[in-house]
């Protein structure tokens, strides 16, 4: 009978050990999935955005082309002293596989009307472009639409009417619309979360 009580109180801690190691175990599982769960919840909020975004593209896209149909027929084809009186929009830069120097060309023209018309003239509409701009396909097609538009309405001999019109709408739908897509765009990215202050401290990116 000692014998078996002794056997029994045996198992009976090794029951113990093993309820130990399987809580602790079930509590390290728990842990994680709660971090995936909230990690995944993240993963959810920024697709969430992007598809927002490019919802939002997509409709400033189409009041762009309805703009630029619009100026086919309303701006003068010449100036008075027989030259071209309007800007002609340059090709659409292939931004989805420019690479080496003719990427650099195409992004310094766009670089440099960011730096000389858009920052300087459009105030917090500006503001809102993280330095990080150039590493966001999104930034480059809103701002080379931006810019090749600004210079159709404002690179010309004459304005008319429908021209001021235009401009107007330019102002006042086109511009803030695409600023709204790029401020969300980098100052969600992880170039911004580099930038952010963490104790005193640049938080570097993983």
């Amino acid at each position: 009978m000692t014998a078996a009580l002794l056997q029994l109180s045996a198992h009976a801690e090794r029951l113990a050990v093993l309820d130990d190691r399987e809580t602790s175990h079930f509590r390290a599982v728990s842990d994680r999935l709660n971090e995936l769960a909230a990690l995944i919840a993240g993963i959810g909020g920024t697709l969430r955005d992007q598809a927002a975004i490019l919802d939002g593209l997509e409709r400033t896209g189409e009041q762009a082309a309805a703009l630029a149909a619009r100026l086919t027929g309303i701006l003068p084809d010449a100036d008075s002293d027989g030259g071209a009186g309007l800007y002609v929009p340059s090709p659409v830069p292939p931004w989805w596989k420019l690479a080496g120097d003719a990427r650099q060309d195409a992004l310094g023209k766009v670089r440099a009307w960011v730096e000389q018309v858009y920052r300087p003239g459009y105030g917090q509409l500006a503001a809102g472009l993280a330095p990080c701009w150039d590493q966001h396909p999104l930034c480059l097609y809103g701002l080379d639409v931006l810019s090749e538009l600004w210079s159709v309405l404002y690179l010309q001999a004459s304005r008319s009417p429908a021209v001021l019109s235009a401009q107007a709408e330019y102002q006042a739908r086109i511009v803030p619309a695409i600023a709204g897509q790029l401020m969300t765009e980098t100052t969600r990215c992880g170039h911004a979360q580099a930038r952010a202050p963490l104790n005193g401290t640049a938080r570097s990116r993983p």
